[in-house]
């Protein structure tokens, strides 16, 4: 599948508010070709972007994402993810889709995010990454979305890592970068998996794990990393 050394990690979020359409066309700006970001529900079942469970870290308001209607959340600069969407193809981004589901609601996130994203996203464009640190969202994604490649996120990596990238036909797996050794690389690699990690903001680490065999690093700062030969693209 299509993957690029570098994936703007929630757009550009360094430089740009976290999930939203700026930080999506910013990235956009600064030359990447692919971007990650979170999808949950609204209260009345949208899908929308954004990461946290609650509205308080990054707007003016507090409380659950999910007591907030669609069209609240999009007053509070809160996307939905066709909205996303939309801005991804009229730019020309491939995306990494993050499920980040309230916990309980695992399947019904994932479903309606990849019925809706099935509904918008072209048959001849490059299919979304699904990923999610869920693996009851993996499983929804996989009967929904049978075509279209899933990553199992980690913080680190656990004993049945195996086991779960076989149970759901994994293609990458995603790990924090503090725990993307050369070992833990190797054995993924070896497993016929694509090693992805997060989050990177510096060239000389991200150039220790491209070098590891990690094929894409999730970052902040685009603007800050270039691969060893910018213009390569690496398709698995």
């Amino acid at each position: 599948m299509f993957l690029p050394p570098v994936i703007g990690h929630r757009g550009a979020a360094g430089l740009a508010p976290e999930n939203t359409l700026a930080s999506f066309d910013l990235a956009a700006d600064l030359g990447c070709a692919m971007v990650e970001f979170d999808v949950r529900l609204s209260a009345d079942q949208v899908p929308v972007v954004f990461h946290d469970d609650t509205l308080d870290r990054c707007t003016q308001a507090t409380g659950p994402v999910a007591s907030r209607t669609a069209r609240q959340l999009q007053d509070l600069n809160i996307p939905s993810l066709a909205q996303v969407l939309e801005l991804c193809l009229r730019r020309h981004l491939a995306v990494n889709i993050e499920i980040k589901p309230d916990r309980g609601m695992e399947a019904e996130t994932a479903r309606a995010a990849l019925e809706g994203a099935g509904a918008l996203w072209p048959s001849d464009r490059p299919p979304p990454l699904v990923s999610s640190f869920r693996r009851q969202a993996l499983a929804m994604a996989q009967a929904v979305a049978p075509h279209w490649p899933r990553g199992l996120l980690y913080g680190r990596l656990p004993q049945g890592w195996r086991r779960h990238a076989e149970a759901f036909d994994c293609f990458s797996v995603h790990l924090d970068q503090r725990w993307a050794s050369a070992e833990r690389v190797a054995r993924l690699r070896d497993a016929g998996l694509s090693v992805l990690a997060y989050t990177i903001n510096r060239q000389a680490r991200a150039e220790m794990l491209w070098n590891r065999g990690v094929s894409a690093v999730f970052s902040d700062r685009p603007d800050r990393l270039a691969p060893p030969h910018a213009s390569d693209v690496m398709n698995f």
